[in-house]
C-alpha cells in the first residue's frame, strides 16, 4: 500500500524544521523511565515526569499552547494507565481514573492548570500503585476482602456480610484482617468511605446529604461527625477549602 504523498511531504517538512530549530524529542528510554517508576509506585516518577512534561523536549502537537498540552496530557495519562494495569492495578480502576482526569483536563483554560493537574494525576497513580503493591503481601482471603470493600462502599458493609461473601466465619475474618492490615474491618471501611467522601467533596457538586446517603452513613449528622473525627474539618469546611483547588471558577 502506497504511503500518502501529502503525509510524506508534511513529515519531511516537519523534520527539516526540527533540525533547523535544533529541536528533538526526549529519547524512548527517557520516556519509558518515568512510567517504569510509576509502575513500581516510586515517587520519583512524579518529579521525573514533571521535568519531562514541562521541558523543551515534549512534542509540538498544536500551535496553541493550551491545546498542545491537552494533547500531551492525554498521551501521558494513556501510558500511565497502561503501565499501572501492567503493574497489577485492576483495569477498571485504572481506566476510571484516566476518564476522571481527562474530564478535569478538558476544563483547564491555562497551561499552568494542565501542569498542576498532570502532577496531581501522577501522584494519584503513584499512591494507588503503592497500595496495589502492598496488597501482594496479603493472603488471598484478605486481598479478596479489600477488593470487595473497594467495589461496594456504596452498599452496607459489615464483617458478617463480608464473611458470607468470602465463605468464612466472621470471627476468623476479623482476626485475619486485623493481623494482616493492622486495623479492624470496620475501621478500614470507615477510612475508605472518608477517603471517597473527600474526593466527592473536592471534585463533584453532590450535597453532603447525597454523599452521606451514597456512602451508607446513617444520617447527614453522622457523616459530619465521622468526617470531622478523621480530618479535623466538617465536610462543608473541607469542600470550601479544597473544591477545585487546581483550577479556577472559569473551568466549571
Amino acid at each position: 500500500m502506497a504511503v500518502n504523498r501529502k503525509i510524506e511531504e508534511s513529515l519531511a517538512r516537519l523534520s527539516f524544521e526540527h533540525r533547523e530549530d535544533a529541536y528533538h524529542h526526549h529519547s524512548y528510554d527517557e520516556d519509558l523511565y518515568q512510567y517504569e517508576l510509576l509502575r513500581r509506585g516510586d515517587e520519583k516518577a512524579i518529579e521525573v515526569g514533571k521535568k519531562m512534561f514541562e521541558g523543551k523536549t515534549t512534542g509540538s502537537l498544536s500551535d496553541d499552547p493550551v491545546t498542545n498540552y491537552k494533547y500531551l496530557f492525554v498521551a501521558a495519562i494513556t501510558l500511565a494507565c497502561r503501565f499501572c494495569i501492567e503493574g497489577g492495578m485492576p483495569p477498571e480502576d485504572a481506566y476510571n481514573i484516566s476518564d476522571l482526569y481527562i474530564r478535569q483536563m478538558d476544563r483547564c483554560r491555562t497551561v499552568q492548570e494542565i501542569f498542576d493537574l498532570r502532577d496531581l494525576m501522577f501522584r494519584d497513580y503513584v499512591t494507588r500503585m503503592k497500595a496495589v503493591l502492598r496488597h501482594e503481601v496479603y493472603s488471598r482471603q484478605v486481598h479478596l476482602c479489600l477488593d470487595y470493600i473497594e467495589r461496594n462502599l456504596q452498599q452496607p458493609l459489615t464483617v458478617e456480610i463480608l464473611a458470607e461473601e468470602l465463605q468464612l466465619s466472621p470471627s476468623y475474618l476479623s482476626v485475619l484482617f486485623k493481623k494482616e492490615t493492622g486495623v479492624a474491618v470496620s475501621e478500614y471501611i470507615r477510612r475508605k468511605r472518608i477517603d471517597t467522601a473527600k474526593i466527592l467533596l473536592q471534585y463533584t457538586e453532590f450535597s453532603c446529604l447525597e454523599i452521606a446517603e451514597y456512602l451508607c452513613f446513617s444520617s447527614d449528622s453522622h457523616f459530619s461527625r465521622v468526617f470531622q473525627a478523621y480530618t479535623g474539618m466538617t465536610p462543608t469546611a473541607f469542600r470550601k477549602a479544597n473544591f477545585r483547588t487546581h483550577w479556577n471558577e472559569n473551568t466549571r
